[in-house]
């Protein structure tokens, strides 16, 4: 194992050069597609386990809903994700059904893509496309990886991207935190966006509420009960944005009551000392998108237009940043 952590930590040096040297614009190729083409998924009423291997030893995440294994498909030896969920009730099993209908319309590199959903009478299993660089909330927290302002950058770039394709197909996330955003693979910045198990088909004539969330996410008008729209999203990717340039959540409070306060009074600031290298320019999309009306917020294509994502000149400033920084790592060793 520790010769395998040396090795990726030699790959994650040897991408670090060669972004650095060869590629001083932003590198904004969209993420391997899944290894297979999008599907229209209905959830079938087999037992998966004479279809699939699940790795049941093998977790690769969880929560709410119950836990993610490794699994491979028997018949093509494909690596997949098998997502169980516990669903007795008939109520239970129409959300479940919710969030296939959702992944149904979600045909992006940066939205993980649904291949196949198997239900039995206490659960209902969705198999997914694999993705194994880790959960982004554990690249954040990682006291041996350095991310630089450009690394966020190309994170919240993609993001966006997803976002924007999701507000296209009427599609609202309404759960996006860090641990809902996975990384391809360890040595780059590629990522993709899961778990739809709280998203909804938006009808803006309907006025949508909901009243479910991470706290420290949550939008104002999730808090308040009211209506909810695409830039409720782009609140919490204005946390995330926070969180990704200083390790730090605006919002966080000794309690989770204290945290919705803060939220409703939008209190938050840039004064924390993880700040001082920071931006203007990241300074200015974070506080164009926590904003307490949520109609002045930036959508996502505004949000892909400011010039934090934007501007090559200003990319190439903080590459250069980053070239320094590394070199003064290595001179230091």
């Amino acid at each position: 194992a520790e010769k395998e952590d040396d090795d990726d930590d030699d790959d994650a040096e040897l991408y670090l050069f060669s972004c650095l040297f060869f590629s001083p614009t932003l590198d904004t190729t969209p993420p391997p597609a899944a290894p297979f083409n999008h599907r229209v998924v209905s959830a079938k009423p087999n037992q998966i386990s004479n279809f699939y291997t699940i790795n049941w030893q093998e977790v690769l995440g969880g929560g709410r809903f119950g836990q993610v294994h490794k699994c491979v498909e028997n018949s093509s030896g494909l690596t997949l994700a098998a997502k169980v969920i516990k669903a007795r009730s008939q109520k239970e099993k129409e959300i479940v059904k919710n969030e296939i209908q959702v992944m149904n319309n979600l045909d992006h590199a940066n939205l993980i893509q649904l291949y196949a959903a198997y239900e039995s009478r206490n659960d209902i299993i969705l198999v997914l496309e694999y993705v194994g660089g880790g959960e982004l909330f554990d690249r954040i927290i990682d006291e041996n990886y350095t991310l630089m302002e450009l690394d966020a950058v190309v994170f919240i770039r993609q993001i966006c991207e997803g976002l924007q394709h999701m507000h296209k197909m009427y599609i609202l996330h309404l759960d996006l935190k860090p641990e809902n955003i996975l990384c391809v693979s360890r040595v780059t910045n590629k990522i993709k966006i899961i778990d739809f198990g709280l998203a909804r088909i938006y009808k803006p004539r309907e006025k949508l509420r909901v009243n479910f969330g991470t706290p420290e996410f949550l939008a104002p008008e999730v808090i308040n009960y009211d209506f909810v729209s695409f830039n409720t999203d782009m609140w919490s990717l204005g946390v995330i944005t926070y969180m990704i340039l200083s390790g730090l959540c605006p919002f966080l409070g000794d309690d989770d009551n204290q945290t919705l306060n803060n939220i409703l009074a939008c209190q938050w600031n840039f004064e924390e000392q993880e700040f001082v290298e920071t931006s203007k320019e990241a300074k200015d999309f974070i506080s164009r998108l926590l904003i307490v009306n949520k109609s002045w917020r930036m959508g996502a294509a505004e949000a892909l237009r400011h010039p934090w994502l934007s501007d090559s000149v200003l990319h190439h400033h903080l590459y250069t940043k980053v070239e320094y920084t590394v070199l003064d790592c290595i001179y230091h060793r």
